[in-house]
């Protein structure tokens, strides 16, 4: 048992750095829609992106993208561009 222990600790520090980067991913695209001068199309496709990622990052696991991540920068879509609500675009793949 104790064989498994660097594997897992490397399983895990992977992991991890995975987070970290998309914790900073998601970050800076949330900066990106407040700040950049960008369209309502651009904004759209900066989330689109990230959603890839999520997929690209952790495997099978994009659903919780979709329930915590989409939500909060649609929300800042909508106070960027003054939106009621708009119609997500439907992705790709």
């Amino acid at each position: 048992m104790m064989s498994n222990m660097p594997e897992n600790t490397a399983v895990v520090m992977e992991e991890n750095r995975r987070v970290r980067m998309f914790r900073f991913l998601t970050d800076l695209t949330e900066q990106r829609l407040y700040i950049e001068p960008i369209t309502i199309h651009e904004a759209l496709g900066l989330v689109s992106g990230l959603g890839y990622l999520a997929e690209r990052f952790f495997p099978g696991r994009k659903g919780v993208f979709d329930l915590v991540i989409r939500p909060r920068l649609e929300r800042v879509i909508r106070e960027r561009f003054g939106l009621d609500s708009f119609r997500r675009i439907p992705e790709n793949g």
